[in-house]
């Protein structure tokens, strides 16, 4: 999930801030962002309500 990691330090942001903007625990998002988890589709609909412009495959592969 290299991509998510660069769209959050893109925005300034720090793993905690990006999952309360997201709208998940920390310790989630810090298992999507270095790829230990695969996202749920609940987190994936999240990153679009959040990001809109940012494309969901991307983000996948």
């Amino acid at each position: 999930m290299n991509e998510l990691k660069k769209i959050r330090e893109r925005l300034g942001l720090n793993q905690k801030e990006m999952a309360e903007h997201i709208g998940v625990s920390s310790s989630y998002y810090y298992k999507v962002e270095s790829g230990s988890q695969n996202p749920s589709y609940e987190f994936l609909k999240k990153i679009k309500k959040a990001f809109p412009n940012i494309s969901i495959d991307k983000v996948l592969f």
